[in-house]
């Protein structure tokens, strides 16, 4: 019968993992090593930089908080079932968090010496405890997480498909290897470590690696008095030296350096001994690679209790961007990794002012971000474009409804005002009661633009129409989508208007191909990359989307591309629009992130000539889908 406590323990674990994925033996083994722990409400398990414990939690019953004191906050609740206290087990340094009883909890304290080499032969295991230490996900195998960045309800069609996990990424590491030869003493050793800031010197000979010091060897072997500073290194190096080929992956790294125990890896050509050393890896550039990722970050997003927390998020959101720029990752991915994110920082400003309101909304409501957030094109720091949906009440219910709305939405302009989002100088805001309508009062809006089809309704048009649902109801926003494709297709007219529209923008460039440069103002003798490049193609693939009736296409270069396939006689051309786009938004990127600014005005004395160069070969493309669109709507004699 069942009745050992072992047993009962070993029967409750096999049900979560990573514990599920041990055999039955390993896992009756460590469950009769297991400690049943009792907690009392509001009773501390481990403070804020205490000393890692020898184990490692499993909640039994109960409920767990993990609290950064700093600020105060609960970043996590744990519930039966999830592990906490990894930090020993993964990084063997002390705790970052504290962990206090939320309410009375019995837990299982799991022997990290029993259950490591558990996890090192179980790669299934190992990963899952990485990633869970990474993101603090209880369940990163599930999947809704795989290959998203975060799980959540939403249309599918809006996920994020095979994003590269963090942990499968490789590690980067240090090319600026500091070494001495084996007669070296410890004290020249040590203050060379000093000199460098370094914690550790690779010790070679004949350009091989034979041994390694680290601040722990110093500490134990010559602070302890057990040798005198003037000990030849080779006498206290630990040797031979663990090695590993540089093409390394973040979860090889950290498995790497569990099975070994220890805080740094030497990498060599071909991942042995026997060849020159290329790099070396610690423990903190893995820590690093770990802690500044998307999961992580949408995770802190998600806390946020208060619209100011989401301030710092923003920043490390702007350094993943500068991170990814750096190593030249794929503009696509690029965008949409960032977009995510920025879209996450919204909805949890709408959520956070939601709470802040007297009453829940009176209907249901829609968000929508408009313009190049709608396009998942806002990489820096612009303003906000937005608009408010709300379901139709009666002519009676409507002023009290609307005042509610526009209530809510100032709210939650000025929290995203807060966080980094200037308010939009035309008022195009959801703040704005034009631009917080009930779902009658917008259809009657988007037609009298496409029936009416003056330079201002055009130029509203054009901003409001490349929408995205940020927070709300999905049939409010499929609704008006619906509508506005009605009603094009009864006035086919307002295209040759938009596409008039499209052609409005100024050259880029003049005669002999010079740039043409604001002429005056605040930003006299500049570039607008904006004006003169990306919005030609952003309008360009506007209305010739449009045209094709396709709803679920926002983004500039997607949209070239899907013209691409509805259009393979233009193939060639819009797929070079695409690029274009990409590489624009690149550029404008990499100069507001330089200059700290939105990066729409260029000052050309600061680039260099290959940078000008490549401008310029945008601006055919520019040409020639300009030329596209006026022999497609018969503008050429208007």
């Amino acid at each position: 019968m069942k009745n050992t406590i072992s047993q009962r323990v070993a029967d409750f674990l096999k049900n979560y993992p990573p514990f599920n994925g041990l055999k039955s033996d390993d896992l009756q083994l460590l469950s009769e090593q297991i400690t049943i722990i009792y907690q009392e409400k509001d009773s501390i398990i481990f403070t804020e930089k205490e000393v890692g414990h020898d184990h490692f939690y499993v909640i039994h019953k109960g409920a767990v908080s993990l609290i950064r004191k700093t600020t105060n906050t609960i970043v996590d609740i744990c519930d039966e079932g999830d592990i906490f206290g990894l930090r020993p087990l993964m990084a063997n340094e002390n705790y970052e968090l504290e962990a206090k009883a939320h309410e009375e909890s019995i837990l299982y304290a799991i022997p990290i010496a029993l259950f490591k080499p558990l996890a090192l032969n179980n790669t299934a295991v190992g990963n899952f405890l990485i990633e869970s230490f990474a993101s603090n996900t209880r369940n990163p195998y599930s999947k809704n997480y795989r290959g998203k960045l975060y799980s959540d309800n939403s249309d599918p069609e809006k996920s994020t498909p095979n994003l590269p996990l963090i942990d499968l990424q490789p590690v980067q590491y240090s090319k600026k290897i500091i070494s001495c030869g084996p007669r070296t003493t410890v004290k020249r050793a040590a203050e060379i470590m000093t000199a460098k800031q370094v914690g550790a010197i690779i010790i070679v000979k004949d350009a091989l690696p034979i041994g390694i010091i680290t601040d722990k060897d110093l500490r134990n072997k010559i602070v302890t008095g057990d040798y005198p500073i003037t000990t030849a290194v080779s006498k206290i190096m630990t040797s031979p030296v663990i090695t590993y080929p540089k093409n390394l992956t973040i979860t090889q790294a950290q498995m790497a350096m569990m099975k070994s125990n220890i805080s740094h890896l030497c990498l060599t050509k071909d991942g042995t001994v026997a060849t020159k050393l290329v790099g070396i890896l610690s423990k903190h550039d893995v820590m690093v690679a770990l802690g500044n990722n998307p999961a992580v970050l949408m995770k802190a997003i998600k806390r946020a209790k208060k619209v100011k927390h989401l301030k710092p998020i923003r920043k490390n959101i702007m350094d993943l961007l500068r991170g990814y720029l750096a190593e030249n990752i794929p503009m696509t991915l690029v965008s949409k990794i960032i977009s995510e994110l920025n879209d996450a920082c919204l909805k949890q400003v709408i959520k956070i002012s939601l709470d802040k309101m007297e009453n829940k909304p009176p209907v249901k409501f829609a968000w929508l971000a408009l313009g190049s957030q709608g396009r998942s094109e806002q990489m820096l720091h612009t303003d906000q474009d937005n608009a408010l949906i709300f379901e139709d009440v009666s002519d009676d219910m409507l002023p009290k409804t609307n005042a509610y709305f526009l209530d809510f939405s100032k709210l939650v302009t000025k929290g995203l005002n807060e966080i980094g989002y200037e308010y939009c100088p035309a008022e195009m805001m959801a703040s704005n009661p034009q631009w917080c309508l009930s779902f009658s009062e917008w259809k009657k809006t988007t037609s009298h633009w496409i029936i009416n089809p003056g330079i201002d309704e055009v130029l509203l048009s054009s901003i409001f129409f490349d929408y995205n649902l940020i927070y709300g109801e999905p049939s409010l926003v499929t609704g008006l989508s619906e509508h506005i494709f009605y009603t094009v297709k009864k006035y086919p007219i307002f295209f040759v208007h938009l596409a008039k529209g499209a052609l409005q923008n100024p050259s880029p460039t003049g005669f002999f191909r010079q740039f043409l440069v604001e002429q005056d103002g605040a930003h006299k003798d500049s570039f607008d990359v904006k004006s003169r490049a990306l919005r030609p193609l952003t309008d360009a693939a506007r209305v010739l989307i449009l045209s094709h009736s396709i709803k679920a296409i926002n983004n500039t270069a997607e949209r070239f591309e899907k013209l691409a396939e509805l259009e393979p006689n233009n193939k060639e051309i819009y797929l070079a629009c695409s690029y274009a786009s990409k590489a624009l938004l690149k550029f404008r990127t990499k100069q507001g992130i330089t200059n700290n600014d939105s990066g729409r005005y260029i000052a050309l004395n600061n680039l260099s000539k290959e940078e000008k160069i490549k401008l310029k070969r945008t601006f055919k493309t520019i040409k020639e889908i300009q030329e596209l669109v006026t022999l497609r709507f018969q503008l050429k004699n208007m």
